[in-house]
Order: C-alpha cells, then structure tokens, then sequence
C-alpha cells in the first residue's frame, strides 16, 4: 500500500466505522464491499459479504455470530444448510447457495410476518386497534415504550402481559381514565400527550414543531406535528441513543448490548415500522426512494450509514454521549435515499 493510500485510511473522517475500515484494510477483503454471491466465499474469506452470509444464515435457522470472519462455525452452518436444502455440502458459498439462503431468509420472513397477522399482531402503529392482555406486535412495544416515558417502567417486549397491564391499569388510575386495562383512544391520547413531552429525567420539554429538538441527555423531542410513524422511530432511536458501538450489533437480533452504524438506522427504522428486516450500510445504498425525504434521509456507503431525522443527525460517529446530534456532517460520497412516503 502506497503512503498516500496509508495516510488517507488514517484519517478522521474514516474512522466512522472502525471495524468497516478494518475489514477494509485486511489482505483477503479487498472485494469487502461486494454483495453476498459476487465472489464465491470460503473458510478464511472476510468481509462485508461474509457478514450478510452469517446474517442469511442466522435468519434460515443456523445461529451464526456476525463477525465478519468465515471460520469454523460458518464453515459448519454453510454445510449443514447446504445439506438440509440437498445441496453439495462443501463449505463454499456460490452462486447457488446465496440464492438458497436469500430464498429461505424471504421465506422466513413472510411467514413469520403471517403469523404475526393470524395472532393479531398487524397493526403497526399505537392507536390502529384495541389493545389488551395478551396481544403482541410493534404497537404493544411502542404502548411500552410511552408506559415508560410517562414514568411506568415497561419492559419493551412486543408482548402484552401481566406487567404491561398492572401500568396500564395504574397509568389510567393516575389520569382520570376507566382503570380496565384495555387501550383505547383515551388512553393512546394521554399517553402521546404525557410520553412525547416528557424526557427520560420526568421533566417535560414542549415539542417544537417541524423540527425535533435535542435534551440535555441525548435524547431528542419529536415534533408535535411529524407523522406517528417518525415520532416512533425517534422513540426508538431514543432508546439505543447512548448504547455502545459495537461492530455487527443490532444485526440479527432487535435487542442487542451495542449496535453499529446500519444497525443503529435498522433499529430506529423498524420502531417506526419503516423497516422489517435490518439492514447494512450497502443494502441501504438501494433501499427506499432516491434523494431527500420529507422527515428522513439516509446516508449510506459501503463504510457507514446514518440518517437525519426531523432535522436532527442519528449517527454513530461523532455520538458524545448520543448518536442524535444537531449538526450536519458532509454528504459526499454518500448514496442519499429515504423512506417512500416520508
């Protein structure tokens, strides 16, 4: 590698995504930012694509850590899917098994998403339907997350059970409404009245209008006239705004100790049901519409992805103490995309 090259790895505004530029640097990556069935992949392979590989095969039912690596444990989950869909059980990913694996990974989705629907759990925003005891879904979560922000600590589980109800039922008590433990109107309204107003420390802060605000903890403030979905999504974002970095995170699994840049995007997306699926910085290059959004842009290149959300930055980089931040940072180089319709 030349000097110029090596001084131009070295500088600040790469260091965005620590371990995408690591992966980058490594000898057998130099195809790192291609897409999972671009090159074929073996033991020992690295890089962006053998992230997708281990996500794919996470979701087709063969846990897999997200490291970017494909050693021993890819190697033995790539044979026995290969083995469970009557393929040639040799450890390499062409072609034919990245179609097998992205086939299944639809597969699994849809009927996951079916399950959901037979179970009740369709609807997709806070106040779409009744809720009660033992219903599920992205609106019993985002119910969980106002419980919460009003002062009634929720787990945030998707699951409607006893300890969602008993705060239910004492929220109503508190503010004048029937104490049965089913949300209707009533209840969705006051808890979007109390919960969009009030920060994590219970001190209540207006919500501006057109453009979210920033809390001294690093929370933001949804703009009281912004759409349900994006004031869900920067509840969401609110909740993993100070969560560590951690390279993979939030890839695989929803509730994850750290997330990384697409992770951190994928999370806040997907509370504002915008997003099913998480997502890396590449698949985000493609997702969505072209250009500026109304409420979201996203930013995305093989390195790193971030969004601006109701005119705040959510961004790994630069995140002391928060990824919401009120400064913008250059777009170049970056794939600008948003959420149809928003």
């Amino acid at each position: 590698m030349s000097s110029s090259l090596a001084s131009a790895f070295r500088r600040p505004r790469l260091v965005i995504c620590l371990a995408a530029t690591a992966a980058a640097l490594a000898p057998s990556t130099a195809l790192a930012s291609q897409h999972l069935g671009d090159r074929s992949l073996h033991e020992g392979d690295r890089g962006h694509d053998v992230r997708v590989l281990q996500d794919f095969l996470t979701r087709a039912g063969f846990a897999t850590p997200i490291a970017g690596v494909f050693g021993p444990q890819t190697l033995r989950n790539v044979r026995r899917f290969q083995r469970a869909h009557h393929m040639t059980a040799d450890g390499v990913v062409g072609a034919g098994t990245a179609q097998a694996l992205r086939t299944v990974g639809a597969r699994r989705a849809a009927a996951k998403q079916r399950t959901e629907q037979s179970a009740g759990g369709s609807a997709r925003h806070l106040g779409d339907r009744t809720l009660r005891k033992g219903m599920r879904g992205q609106d019993v979560r985002v119910l969980q997350d106002y419980l919460t922000r009003a002062g009634y600590a929720t787990p945030i589980a998707g699951v409607f059970g006893p300890e969602t109800l008993q705060n239910v039922k004492r929220f109503q008590h508190a503010h004048g409404l029937t104490a049965d433990g089913v949300i209707g109107s009533s209840t969705v309204q006051a808890l979007r009245n109390l919960g969009d107003s009030a920060g994590n420390t219970g001190a209540r802060a207006d919500a501006p209008v057109g453009h979210a605000s920033l809390r001294a903890d690093g929370t933001a403030v949804a703009p009281s006239d912004a759409p349900q979905a994006i004031k869900d999504v920067i509840a969401a974002g609110n909740r993993i705004a100070t969560k560590p970095y951690v390279y993979g995170g939030g890839h695989g699994t929803w509730s994850d100790s750290g997330y990384d840049c697409s992770g951190s995007v994928s999370y806040a997306l997907h509370g504002g049901a915008l997003i099913d699926t998480q997502l890396d910085s590449t698949s985000f290059e493609s997702w969505g519409s072209r250009g500026n959004g109304r409420w979201i842009t996203i930013y995305a290149n093989a390195g790193h992805a971030f969004m601006t959300v109701a005119g705040l930055r959510f961004d790994t980089s630069g995140a002391s103490p928060s990824r919401w931040q009120s400064d913008m940072r250059s777009s170049s180089g970056y794939v600008v995309r948003h959420p149809t319709g928003f």
